[in-house]
């Protein structure tokens, strides 16, 4: 049998340490790359005058409490979202970080809520300040997404050609648990071509990290009124998640909900989509930062 697709065959360890056996992660270090590209693009965006008042020992603030969103939202959303029933009967499951699973829109939950703490505390409005965030925010969800497939996780439906992957994590039918040596035999010989995927994780890294950056940078490039960035990144990423979920293998514990195709990212999308043309209906009657005007 001619072989077609590309085996994943990455050590999701970044650095193996003797005194740490579980060493540090690819995925790990992806989420100090988003951060520290937070860090230095909202820099440029405070010396631009995009929200004014603000130092740099407030801007650090802001960051760490949205890191601690991303982190805190992004787990109890997933179990909540992801997990619901195996938490009711085992709570202690909220604190099992090690064993996987962060939702994208429970971080977001968690961000907008350190925002609003935030806000309260320098009497900002709220969407300023979120109009400010939204562009530094898609770099850090490309390398989540480039962390998921280094990590051999989330990843697509089944498929062929070149473009295909095979996941050995992911079911392999007769060859489910194989170990990695069998794997490489396997696939040399054709073998697991039928169990070869999307490397859809790619393809959010590409949507949700490149393309919405680039747009979002661009748009907010010049001074733009209230609503106008948040609602963009709200509707562009929404959308981008809908289409990355037709590639995307659902979740085992749901499925698809619906017509054979609907899943529990493309319900969880919609208000996104929804609030984001809402917001950007908004923008078209709300005022421009004063200050912003200076950049």
């Amino acid at each position: 049998m001619d072989r077609m697709s590309l085996l994943h065959d990455i050590d999701p360890i970044a650095l193996h340490l003797p005194f740490w056996p579980h060493g540090i992660h690819w995925y790990g270090l992806m989420y100090v790359g988003a951060f520290a590209a937070a860090w230095w693009l909202g820099q440029r965006r405070l010396a631009a005058g995009r929200l004014p008042g603000i130092d740099d020992n407030a801007y650090g603030d802001l960051l760490f409490y949205g890191m601690l969103g991303v982190i805190l939202g992004g787990r109890l959303g997933y179990v909540l979202f992801y997990d619901f029933g195996p938490f009711l009967q085992d709570p202690a499951l909220l604190f099992r970080i090690r064993d996987g699973g962060m939702s994208f829109h429970g971080g977001l939950l968690g961000v907008m809520a350190a925002g609003f703490w935030w806000c309260r505390k320098h009497a900002l409005h709220y969407f300023d300040v979120m109009d400010f965030v939204a562009p530094l925010v898609p770099i850090g969800l490309g390398l989540g997404r480039l962390g998921n497939y280094i990590g051999g996780e989330l990843w697509g439906r089944l498929a062929n050609g070149p473009f295909a992957v095979v996941f050995p994590r992911a079911d392999l039918g007769p060859y489910t648990g194989a170990p990695m040596e069998q794997l490489r035999t396997l696939h040399e010989q054709g073998l697991l071509e039928a169990y070869a995927r999307y490397p859809s994780q790619l393809l959010q890294a590409l949507l949700e990290g490149a393309v919405l950056f680039v747009a979002l940078w661009v748009f907010s490039a010049k001074p733009r009124a209230r609503f106008a960035v948040s609602g963009l990144f709200a509707l562009l990423y929404g959308v981008f998640r809908i289409v990355a979920e037709f590639f995307r293998q659902p979740d085992a514990q749901y499925g698809y909900l619906a017509f054979g195709w609907l899943t529990m990212g493309m319900v969880l999308s919609l208000p996104l989509v929804a609030l984001g043309a809402y917001l950007l209906w908004r923008s078209r009657t709300a005022p421009v930062l004063a200050q912003a005007a200076k950049a």
